[in-house]
């Protein structure tokens, strides 16, 4: 399994409802571009696990502009305390490697 550690910030996107992101940092977006055909499932779509502080769970990492961002689910900023803006410490690893 490919498994990477990183910092990065929660953001924010106002759509219809808001969504949570935290955008990979550009190290780790070509790392995972090299292994990406092999795991995609479609759209470009990422599978991956992800634990920031002691949650753990599953999602797919959204490609955006040559990167991609990992959504954070509302249940995991409740649980961690995140809000917009928040540095996380982040550890990602690839699915179906």
């Amino acid at each position: 399994m490919v498994e990477f550690d990183f910092s990065g910030t929660v953001i924010e996107w106002r759509g219809p409802a808001p969504y949570h992101f935290i955008a990979l940092p550009d190290w780790v977006a070509d790392q995972i571009a090299v292994v990406a055909r092999a795991v995609t499932y479609g759209w470009g779509m990422i599978p991956v696990e992800v634990t920031i502080g002691r949650t753990t769970w599953t999602t797919s990492l959204y490609p955006k502009q040559g990167g991609y961002l990992l959504p954070v689910k509302d249940a995991v900023r409740s649980a961690e305390g995140l809000a917009a803006a928040a540095a996380v410490e982040v550890t990602l690893r690839v699915r179906g490697l």
